[in-house]
């Protein structure tokens, strides 16, 4: 990327980021980790209580950038022709015709989808990794790009399906996604209840596209690249870092996708933050959501209260971060 261009991301995501929050008031983590995803090619999976804007948000942000998105509220009864298609006789023709599920969207919302049994969740994450569907012998190709975000309800577990830690390692992030402030809840009563506020659109998806090669581009030092095998590699043997306490809470530790979305996170993180290359703290404020979902947890972390997080801060701080700022090698002291 030259300056230029760098530039030009920068005011892309600011006038993006301007539009929806017109309409989604605070969730700023949340809403910046959804950037992430979509430039780094990811998906997320949230889990919150109702009624925070999660619905909300992904539907404003396809809005800016003149992209489809579907919403599907997963229930018990669901079966994986209503995710992603299928065939139907049309009797005028008498022939069978394909209809397309609503999997084929730019941004999707899958509401809930602890609530659908395995067959619909392995239906939905077959389509995330593959980002292709079959049927009747058929491949259609979803439209790019292509951004799943996964919902959980944290507070109900009756009449729900818990997703197998094997398909929760697709997801590249699990965030957490918090009440709003006193303030910030004023505001959105009077947003709510005031004149709707509209919506432009700033890109279309060839831009996104665009950004997301860019993205690629984004420069990641080795000894960065290395922080992130040691942070997973400390998840599957802590006694090789001075973890032994740690150990007996962990049954299976993160696979190699945690350390390839540390990599793509801290890429499109640094990209947001208007840089071409990127620094420790880029991946650093990404670990927890990298490897919160992918941490196994033994029955005696659940006796002594331990969770995921707990477990995530005490590996960061296990690992030394790389003290050295990581500029790209052709960058000089002006540029950086």
């Amino acid at each position: 990327m030259t300056p230029s261009d760098e530039q030009q991301t920068a005011t892309l995501m600011e006038r993006m980021l301007y539009e929806v929050k017109r309409v989604v008031v605070g969730q700023d983590r949340f809403l910046e980790r959804v950037l992430v995803a979509m430039l780094a090619q990811g998906h997320l999976l949230v889990e919150g209580v109702p009624g925070l804007a999660k619905t909300l948000t992904v539907k404003t942000l396809a809005r800016t950038m003149r992209g489809s998105f579907r919403r599907i509220q997963f229930t018990p009864d669901l079966v994986p022709a209503d995710l992603v298609g299928t065939r139907i006789y049309n009797q005028k023709t008498g022939e069978f015709g394909t209809s397309l599920g609503p999997v084929f969207a730019n941004l999707l919302l899958a509401d809930e989808i602890n609530r659908a049994p395995a067959k619909v969740q392995s239906a939905l994450l077959e389509v995330m990794q593959e980002r292709q569907v079959t049927i009747a012998g058929e491949t259609h190709h979803v439209p790019e790009p292509f951004v799943v975000m996964a919902t959980q309800n944290p507070i109900e577990t009756e009449g729900t399906y818990p997703l197998p830690e094997a398909q929760v390692d697709r997801f590249m992030m699990k965030v957490l996604v918090d009440y709003p402030s006193e303030e910030e809840e004023f505001v959105i009563a009077q947003r709510v209840t005031g004149p709707a506020s509209e919506v432009q659109s700033v890109c279309d998806t060839h831009a996104l596209r665009a950004l997301q090669r860019q993205c690629r581009e984004v420069f990641v030092d080795s000894a960065l690249t290395q922080y992130a095998v040691k942070l997973v590699s400390a998840t599957r043997r802590p006694e090789r870092y001075e973890l032994g306490e740690v150990a007996k809470y962990l049954t299976f530790g993160a696979s190699p996708r945690a350390t390839i979305g540390l990599v793509e996170g801290a890429r499109a993180l640094a990209m947001l933050r208007g840089r071409r290359y990127a620094l420790p703290e880029d991946m650093a404020d990404l670990v927890p959501d990298v490897l919160r979902h992918r941490l196994v947890l033994s029955y005696e972390a659940l006796a002594d209260g331990m969770s995921a997080d707990q477990i995530v801060q005490r590996v960061m701080q296990a690992i030394a971060v790389p003290d050295k700022p990581m500029a790209h090698p052709n960058d000089g002291p002006g540029n950086a």
